[in-house]
């Protein structure tokens, strides 16, 4: 009999277990929906979705399509690929701007320099300093220099009857419009001779030299040139400076509105950009000695402007006046200015307005309404029998007087 009621008792009290342990189970289950959505939250930023939330949304996008662990993998690394892609790029515009920075910084430390220099050494002498006015006073738009030689008196007179402006229109031109004008010289063989002497007399009358520390001759205009900008950039802080051939025809309104095109831009070389051979055959004209270093005969130049009118920034003089101990020289002058800025990140600007032919050539781009930068014919590389066609050129292909202080700049 007892043990009957043992058994009942065991049997009800097993029931009573299985009972409450089905409980248990489903109010577990309850607790657990309901605190894993209550903490599984999504990461969010301002722009939505994170990259690695990205990548988990894309497994499980695939893994509820039925996807094989194959193709998720696949999946998983273009996924990583884009971001790893995404972050090189952005290393890479990073690198880049770091050393155009730098680059900028090189310019305007050149810059700096070229001041120093002009106040702790003594410029050439110049009608400007010997008058006691001082250029440093002011900042200029450009400076043109006019490239010119001891036995070109009817050139300089050629020019001064036309394009250039004299006496206090000059003056006058640069107070109002910044822009300097001299014709660019030396000195003779012996300092103080007969050459000095003339030029020294033709520059009490006129007062349009810039005398430079160096000695004339035709196979050293590539130092002259050095000379040339490495002197300007000290005496006068100029945005642009310009040299130009004394046999050229200029219309020097519509060259000061078209430098000022490119003021924003840095480091700006301007001028008809050209690739000619290299010549390695003596006595021809233009002869390159050091030929061998521009690779097998018969190949060309690298670009550069034409030397018979070109225009480079104030950074770029600034850095040819800090280093014209360093740079090399070639027999061509345009060739060395070239060869001083290839390497640098520069703007080479080819504007075939600088390089028009003479008439009719510039008449007929001038009545079109795209009035001449500079005019001369290649065949002479300047305007043939210049002291006797100057004047045609200039009356047929000139800009106008009103034209040059009309110039927007």
């Amino acid at each position: 009999m007892s043990f009957k009621n043992r058994g009942v008792e065991g049997t009800s009290t097993s029931v009573i277990y299985q009972k409450w342990t089905l409980f248990l189970c489903i109010a577990s289950f309850c607790a657990g929906m309901f605190f894993t959505a209550r903490l599984w939250t999504v990461p969010e930023t301002k722009g939505g979705i994170t990259r690695t939330t990205a990548v988990e949304a894309e497994r499980l996008s695939l893994v509820s399509e039925g996807c094989n662990t194959r193709l998720l993998q696949q999946k998983d690394v273009k996924l990583v690929s884009k971001d790893v892609y995404g972050e090189v790029s952005k290393t890479h515009h990073a690198l880049q701007t770091l050393d155009k920075t730098i680059s900028n910084l090189e310019m305007e430390l050149a810059a700096a320099k070229a001041t120093q220099e002009s106040i702790l050494s003594g410029a050439p002498i110049s009608q400007d300093i010997v008058k006691g006015d001082s250029p440093k006073k002011r900042k200029y738009f450009m400076v043109v220099g006019i490239n010119t030689a001891f036995s070109s008196r009817k050139r300089r007179d050629s020019v001064r009857a036309t394009w250039m402006p004299q006496g206090e229109k000059r003056k006058k031109l640069e107070e109002e419009k910044g822009i300097i004008m001299r014709f660019v010289i030396g000195h003779g063989a012996t300092l103080g001779g007969i050459l000095d002497r003339a030029i020294e007399a033709e520059d009490s009358k006129h007062g349009d030299f810039l005398r430079l520390d160096h000695v004339e001759g035709y196979l050293e205009l590539s130092a002259k040139t050095k000379t040339y900008f490495a002197t300007s950039v000290k005496l006068w802080d100029a945005e642009y400076y310009v040299k130009v051939d004394d046999d050229v025809h200029v219309n020097i309104g519509t060259l000061a509105e078209t430098l000022a095109r490119h003021r924003k831009k840095p480091r700006v070389y301007i001028g008809c950009m050209k690739s000619g051979p290299v010549l390695a055959q003596k006595g021809v004209r233009y002869h390159e000695p050091e030929y061998w270093k521009f690779g097998e005969t018969g190949n060309k130049y690298f670009r550069h402007a034409t030397g018979q009118i070109y225009a480079i920034s104030k950074d770029l003089a600034s850095y040819i006046s800090v280093n014209q101990h360093v740079l090399h020289k070639y027999t061509n002058e345009d060739v060395s200015l070239g060869s001083w800025l290839i390497g640098l990140d520069v703007h080479h600007i080819d504007d075939r307005r600088l390089c028009c032919g003479t008439p009719p050539d510039c008449e007929w781009k001038a009545q079109a309404g795209n009035v001449c930068v500079a005019s001369f014919d290649w065949t002479c590389s300047g305007i043939c029998r210049s002291v006797d066609r100057l004047k045609e050129v200039h009356r047929r292909c000139g800009e106008g007087e009103k034209a040059l202080w009309k110039a927007a700049i």
